[in-house]
C-alpha cells in the first residue's frame, strides 16, 4: 500500500508520495533558481486564506514571465487533492512554477524552456519552533550579509534566492541565536528567512515596505494590529528604531506571530515574549479557525 503519511506531491498530472517526487537536474528552476513558489497553511483540516495565496502566486508567476497551463481553479483543486490524499490535518502546502528544461538542448534563452507547475504538502512546518516562540525568539542581525537589493531580485515574487539568508543563518547559529534578519545597504531592517519583522513602540507598529515579501501573514498581522487599535506604518525601519522598540515580533505562515525577546545583545521584556505579541499570536490561531478565512478540505 502506498504511504502518503509523510506528504504528497503533484507532478505532471500524477499524485505521488513525497519521497518519489523529482525534478530534472537540468531544470532551470534548480540550476538557475529560476522559479517562484508560495506556501499556504492548512490548519485543522482547512486552508487559511487560500484565495489570497493563489492571487499572490499568480502575481509572482507574471512578474517572472512564467507561463503555466493551470488556472487558479486548477491549482486550488490540485492542492485540495494532495492534502486529501495525504490525510494531513495540519500541513505546509507548497505550489511552484519553474522555468523548466530548455526545449532546445543547450539553449541559454529563457523563452525556450518548458515552464511547468508542481505542488506538494508535508506536515505543518513551524519556521520558529513553538517552544522557542513561547520563550521568545532570539534574533541575530547579520553583520556579514545584506539583503539582495530589490532592483536585483524582486522580493515580492517569492523565490529561492537564499544565498544572503543562508549566510545570515550560519552567522546566527554560530553566535547561539535562533534565526537572523538582514539589513539593506542603508541599515534598514528588511526580512528574515521565511518571515517579516515588526517593531512596536507605544501604540504604533512599524514594518518594512521595501526589500521584503509582502507576506499574506504580514497582511494578516497588519489587519489584526489595526483591529486592536494600533497604528500601523509600512515604511523603512531603521535598525536603531528596531532596537529602541517596546516589543519586536515576526510574522510567518509557518507559525503566525512570533514574539522576539532578544535582538543581538538587546533584551526585550525581561527576556520574555511581550504582551502585545503574545495577544497577536493567540489572535492568529483563532483566525485560522474562522470560517470567513477558511476553505475546508474534503478528506
Amino acid at each position: 500500500m502506498t504511504d502518503f503519511t509523510k506528504g504528497a506531491a503533484w507532478m505532471g498530472g500524477e499524485i505521488l508520495p513525497i519521497d518519489e517526487a523529482k525534478i530534472s537536474v537540468i531544470d532551470w528552476g534548480l540550476t538557475h533558481s529560476d522559479i517562484t513558489y508560495d506556501v499556504v497553511p492548512v490548519w485543522a483540516g482547512g486552508f487559511f486564506r487560500l484565495d489570497d495565496y493563489l492571487a499572490r502566486f499568480r502575481q509572482s508567476i507574471e512578474a517572472l514571465r512564467l507561463d503555466i497551463p493551470q488556472s487558479d481553479a486548477d491549482i486550488a483543486q490540485i492542492l485540495h487533492d494532495i492534502v486529501a490524499r495525504s490525510g494531513l490535518r495540519d500541513a505546509y502546502v507548497s505550489m511552484s512554477a519553474a522555468r523548466g528544461v530548455p526545449l532546445i538542448p543547450g539553449s541559454r534563452d529563457p523563452r525556450e524552456c518548458g515552464n511547468h507547475f508542481y505542488a506538494f504538502c508535508v506536515p505543518y512546518i513551524h519556521v520558529i519552533k513553538p517552544e522557542v516562540a513561547e520563550r521568545g525568539c532570539h534574533l541575530w542581525i547579520s553583520k556579514s550579509s545584506r539583503r539582495i537589493p530589490e532592483d536585483s531580485v524582486n522580493p515580492r515574487a517569492k523565490n529561492y534566492h537564499w544565498g544572503d539568508f543562508t549566510a545570515g543563518l550560519f552567522e546566527a547559529k554560530d553566535n547561539g541565536f535562533d534565526t537572523t534578519a538582514l539589513l539593506d545597504h542603508a541599515d534598514n531592517v528588511t526580512e528574515g528567512p521565511g518571515f517579516n519583522v515588526f517593531a512596536l513602540k507605544g501604540d504604533r507598529v512599524m514594518t518594512s515596505d521595501h526589500g521584503v515579501l509582502h507576506g499574506i501573514t504580514r497582511k494578516t498581522m497588519i489587519e489584526m494590529c489595526r483591529a486592536r487599535g494600533l497604528t500601523v506604518e509600512t515604511r523603512a525601519l531603521p535598525l536603531s528604531e528596531l532596537l529602541d522598540a517596546d516589543e519586536v515580533f515576526l510574522s510567518s505562515s509557518g507559525g503566525g506571530a512570533i514574539p522576539v525577546s532578544r535582538v543581538d545583545d538587546r533584551i526585550f521584556g525581561n527576556d520574555a515574549p511581550g504582551p502585545v505579541a503574545s495577544q497577536l499570536r493567540g489572535d492568529y490561531f483563532e483566525l485560522m479557525r474562522d470560517p470567513a478565512y477558511r476553505t475546508e478540505i474534503s478528506y
